[in-house]
């Protein structure tokens, strides 16, 4: 998705001086890790001012949580529920507040596994730096391997694979984009529903769009609780149970269709069968990977059809 964004930048420049590839690539990096910056600065700090409000506000819905169920239970079982919520406000506050603390004895505790603990943050210095090679080298890699076809075959092989990189490519880039308007969709839809956390649950709900299923369910289960701790009654959260219904019904049916399926050249049927038919045969991973198989399936089966109908079967 971005070689050929590192592609156009590495002929500009000035006069005879040009960025180069490296440089560009340099340049998409910095763009990528901007992004993920901005998103972090975003959504931290209102996550960190809107827990706060939420402890703020837990003895008093703890105390609404009693005064409704503890006469239900007291009358029908015999429980009392003895809760003590300013004890239990103090204890979530003193632990926020030494959240640090905490997260030292995690790091100590991890430290006893020192290898598992190597793996990850390798595992996470890595990523940037295989992106990095992999966009710098791309063309490269691509000429070698095309290198090793053989000779009779390279040209059809070729004019596939790029067919198939290209529209690959596509998919990625609608599948951002989906995720972009989903997010902006769930931010405002919450917001109208007057949850504290519209903003980061919203982007969160969005950028995890990308995962069927799991995604959605996520973000509904971030606002249901927050909604659950905001509101005063459970009909409050019928509008943001909406919202993401709402969502879900529209992406599916309408969005994903058109904006990842035209790109792919897909009709929006052939993408709500594919995601069926791979949730169906293989789970999670089949929805995962049902549209870029089915784009990839789509330009073999129009290159063998466009060869049958130039073979003497077809013309004799």
């Amino acid at each position: 998705m971005c070689d050929p964004l590192v592609d156009r930048l590495s002929v500009l420049g000035y006069k005879k001086y040009q960025f180069g590839r490296t440089t560009a690539t340099v340049l998409v990096m910095m763009a990528i890790m901007g992004v993920i910056t901005l998103l972090l600065l975003i959504i931290i700090p209102v996550l960190q001012k809107e827990s706060l409000l939420i402890i703020e506000r837990l003895p008093n819905v703890i105390t609404n949580i009693r005064a409704t169920a503890e006469p239900f239970l007291q009358k029908h079982f015999g429980i009392s529920l003895a809760i003590d919520s300013a004890q239990i406000q103090e204890i979530i506050t003193k632990n926020w507040k030494t959240a640090g603390g905490i997260l030292g004895d995690v790091l100590k505790t991890a430290g006893t596994n020192s290898m598992a603990l190597v793996g990850v943050v390798a595992n996470i210095l890595l990523l940037p730096v295989v992106l990095f090679y992999l966009l710098r080298d791309w063309d490269e890699l691509m000429k070698g391997i095309g290198n090793l076809i053989p000779r009779h075959i390279v040209g059809k092989t070729t004019e596939i694979a790029q067919e198939i990189d290209q529209m690959l490519a596509e998919f990625l880039r609608g599948q951002f984009t989906v995720m972009v308007m989903m997010s902006v969709f769930y931010a405002v839809g919450l917001w109208m529903t007057g949850l504290d956390m519209a903003l980061p649950i919203g982007i969160i709900a969005g950028l995890l769009g990308f995962i069927p299923y799991l995604g959605p369910a996520i973000g509904m289960g971030l606002a249901l609780l927050v909604g659950a701790l905001q509101f005063t009654s459970i009909g409050q959260l019928i509008p943001v149970l909406m919202v993401f219904g709402i969502g879900q019904l529209v992406e599916s049916n309408f969005i994903t269709p058109k904006l990842v399926g035209d790109r792919i050249g897909l009709h929006p049927v052939v993408v709500i069968f594919a995601l069926l038919a791979g949730g169906q045969l293989f789970g999670f991973v089949g929805v995962l990977l049902a549209l870029p198989v089915s784009a990839a399936i789509a330009v073999g089966l129009r290159h063998t059809k466009d060869s049958y109908l130039d073979s003497d079967a077809y013309l004799k």
